[in-house]
């Protein structure tokens, strides 16, 4: 009886000691990483436990010590709340997506989802027909789409002779032109018609002609002092507003001008798939076995087919295997990836060395993928739909995908157009229109005073005063010889 009773000791004593054993080395496991510890009300309720397939990638999943952590891992945490399970989350295998290999059989994340090692699969995985005809997908959680990734400086052009005109469109430097010619010109114009700017019109010649106000309203767009120095109120409303207007002006300019300079390219030259396919100095390709390769090898576009060609004959050579190995060889390479849009758009944000081209074809979504027959592909979907109208989608996005690097991209700092100074000649104009009408205000105070002193007609004084003033110098002294002839 004791024998029996040791026996049963060491048999239930083995099997403890093997099940912690298996249960260490299932934690110890390399391909599974942040697998939640159920607390004992989660076990109490009985949650059913999901095997989550994934792969890493900035910035859906990443490695952070012996978690991971990313935006695929806050939807899955935000999707296990909504709809009560618990996970455990695992790298693929083989570092892939998901493609046929050659023997028919998938590969990736699709390929566990197959062989039922997973039950979903979180991922940044494009929803394609081939990967739908196999799997489930639910409703994409992200919208993207195919982009080119370049470095900044295989991209650039060399600056134009007349690049210092680049921070103002033609349009602007036109009505810069005017608005001077125009200000110039209404300075000679009311310093004629002022009477403190001269006290005798028919024999002092006076300072402001038309070649010095020229002089004048230049010396103001250098920030410099110019003679003639105005000495009636009505020059010098418009002096004032001439340096407001110049002054806003060069602040605008040189700022511009300063992100012009440091974006370092004026015009990307690979705009388009098409320009990429015809340039030489770049070689370009994509991930091997992904859904980018594909959309290329299917599509019926003459471009498109240029570049699965090219890819093809070259794919040991351009073909990389991770996205992390795409972004460093565009960095440290003539190389420009072809990927998803929105991968790029994080690479652009991190790196601020890199752009992206401003096309993209192949709108296309990030789904999460189950077995064809399971019973989580529909909630997950109305799940995923929820988050997206609560706003959760988009803060996780704003939150994964924040610039860490100020960018200062031609779209953002593009020419000026004159709607942007409207302002500008707007408050110019109106100091142009207060400086005549002063400058009349202060003729007419003249003339009137001379009307009395003369004991003439106030309108008859008034049009003799702009008569002499507006007449240049030889017609105003035949003027004075006709008047003195005629007296005599």
């Amino acid at each position: 009886m004791d024998k029996g009773l040791r026996f049963t000791i060491c048999v239930v004593t083995a099997v403890l000691l093997l099940r912690e054993s298996s249960q260490a080395g299932e934690e110890n496991d390399p391909e599974v990483l942040a697998a939640p510890k159920p607390d004992s009300r989660g076990a109490a309720e009985g949650l059913p436990t999901l095997t989550v397939t994934t792969i890493l990638e900035d910035p859906y999943v990443m490695v952070r010590g012996a978690e991971l952590e990313g935006y695929c891992m806050d939807l899955l945490g935000a999707l296990a709340g909504m709809l009560r399970f618990q996970y455990r989350v695992k790298v693929v295998g083989d570092g892939q997506y998901g493609a046929v290999a050659a023997g028919g059989n998938w590969t990736g994340m699709i390929g566990e989802i197959l062989r039922r090692e997973a039950d979903i699969a979180v991922a940044p995985l494009t929803v394609t027909s081939a990967r739908e005809e196999v799997v489930s997908f639910t409703t994409p959680f992200l919208q993207t789409g195919i982009g080119i990734l370049l470095r900044k400086d295989t991209t650039s052009q060399d600056m134009s002779f007349f690049h210092f005109l680049s921070p103002f469109s033609k349009e602007t430097w036109t009505a810069l032109l005017f608005a001077y010619l125009l200000t110039c010109f209404c300075l000679f114009l009311v310093a004629r018609l002022s009477p403190c700017e001269w006290n005798e019109p028919k024999n002092e010649e006076n300072h402001f002609t038309f070649l010095n106000s020229l002089w004048f309203g230049a010396g103001a767009l250098a920030l410099q002092g110019a003679t003639p120095r105005p000495q009636a109120l009505s020059v010098r409303v418009i002096a004032v507003v001439w340096w407001l207007f110049t002054l806003a002006l060069l602040a605008a300019y040189i700022a511009n001008f300063t992100a012009l300079l440091s974006s370092g390219s004026e015009q990307l030259p690979i705009q388009t798939f098409e320009d990429l396919v015809k340039q030489r100095n770049l070689e370009f390709g994509t991930l091997e076995g992904s859904s980018t390769f594909y959309y290329f090898k299917n599509s019926k576009n003459p471009i498109h087919q240029m570049i699965y060609e090219y890819m093809e004959k070259r794919r040991e050579h351009v073909l990389v295997k991770t996205y992390q190995e795409a972004v460093q060889r565009v960095m440290d390479s003539n190389y420009a990836f072809i990927g998803e849009s929105i991968s790029q758009d994080l690479a652009a944000a991190r790196h601020c060395n890199l752009i992206r081209a401003p096309e993209v074809i192949g709108a296309r979504g990030f789904g999460i993928a189950t077995t064809q027959a399971s019973p989580w592909t529909k909630p997950l979907s109305i799940a995923v739909l929820k988050l997206r109208e609560s706003g959760d989608l988009d803060y996780l996005r704003n939150k994964w995908w924040e610039s860490s690097c100020l960018r200062q991209s031609r779209d953002r700092w593009g020419p000026l157009e004159p709607p942007a100074l409207g302002g500008l000649f707007l408050t110019l104009g109106i100091g142009l229109a207060l400086g005549v009408l002063a400058a009349l205000a202060e003729l007419s105070s003249s003339s009137r005073r001379a009307a009395a002193h003369a004991k003439k007609s106030c309108c008859s004084v008034f049009t003799e005063e702009i008569c002499t003033r507006l007449r240049i110098k030889g017609t105003a002294r035949q003027s004075q010889e006709t008047s003195g002839k005629a007296n005599a």
